[in-house]
């Protein structure tokens, strides 16, 4: 009888978790009295299961907030991902047999070495930490994640940079096979995003492989996904399978797609309205009301200074 270790394991690749997922439960651990007040919260999906837990996770003094997280029924029921569908519950349902394993990302471009690391290799580059981080979707809802990865800039020091890398461009596994869902998407596939080569630098900025101490679910973007907490959530870039360092910005996916909607760097400023609702302000999965919107997701302090002289209105 064949044992796999416990990093072999994903959400793929188990069965789903039918009792540990009560819906009842978690209407009421999400302090919810009314079944009506939480319609946009999504439903228990058969896609979620139980996994194995990450090992010797630690957490973090990175994590910068003492909000209580977000239950996990809702962050892996209410997900975007647009390659397995655009309704909320669709990417649960859809992505229950997306097979994550084997994994191979790939670094390269103005570096001083070109790197291929396996699943097993990139849950090895640094050790893991639990980030618990305010994430602030474009379309005015937030959630509180406590997210298990490493700092993005582990992975670039050991490609060693060269002095003409200023960008780093993310691209998205995509397999029409796999993400039929992906043809009625309206947008242009593989997903692509970036950053300027000091945001993704910053230790804030981390490579994620798990949430909640479990392996990520195919849903939230597994085996490995990007996390900027001062940016909307839509810069997240899920399955990564190639990164490259560049000299001149790169495109991203959104900006592609409705330019005068999503712009490159979409910090989160409550001041800049999309041009369809206000970004003043938003509800937190599981509240029944809104809140302030924060400049930078709150996280102003750190990495403010990284726009200094920037205008960012005009720069959004």
């Amino acid at each position: 009888m064949l044992i796999r270790k416990s990093l072999d394991l994903r959400y793929s690749d188990i069965t789903p978790r039918k009792e540990y997922l009560n819906r009842r439960n978690f209407l009421s651990a999400a302090g919810i009295a009314a079944a009506g007040a939480v319609g946009f919260l999504g439903t228990q999906q058969k896609g979620q299961a139980i996994a194995p837990k990450l090992p010797n996770v630690a957490r973090s003094p990175l994590s910068l907030t003492t909000e209580k997280p977000t239950p996990i029924e809702a962050i892996t029921s209410y997900n975007n991902y647009y390659e397995f569908g655009t309704g909320k519950d669709e990417p649960a349902k859809n992505s229950e047999k997306f097979r994550t394993n084997p994994w191979t990302l790939t670094v390269d471009g103005e570096v001083g070495k070109k790197l291929t690391f396996s699943y097993d290799d990139l849950v090895k580059i640094a050790p893991l930490e639990e980030r618990i981080y305010r994430m602030r979707c474009v379309e005015a809802w937030s959630v509180i994640v406590p997210w298990v990865g490493f700092s993005l800039n582990e992975l670039i020091k050991k490609a060693e940079p060269t002095a003409k890398a200023k960008f780093v461009a993310f691209e998205s596994y995509y397999d029409t096979k796999q993400m039929p869902q992906g043809r009625f998407a309206g947008l242009q596939l593989p997903y692509v995003e970036g950053l300027r080569m000091d945001e993704a630098m910053h230790p804030l900025t981390i490579l994620a492989v798990g949430l909640y101490g479990e392996t990520l679910p195919n849903q939230n973007g597994a085996p490995i996904r990007l996390v900027v907490p001062w940016k909307y959530g839509f810069k997240g870039i899920k399955s990564i399978v190639k990164i490259r360092l560049v000299g001149s910005q790169p495109p991203s996916t959104w900006n592609i797609s409705a330019p005068n909607e999503y712009g490159f760097y979409s910090n989160v400023n409550p001041a800049v309205d999309h041009p369809r609702w206000s970004q003043a302000t938003e509800r937190r999965l599981g509240d029944l009301f809104r809140r302030k919107t924060l400049p930078f997701n709150g996280y102003g302090d750190q990495v403010a200074s990284l726009y200094a002289g920037m205008d960012l209105k005009k720069y959004y």
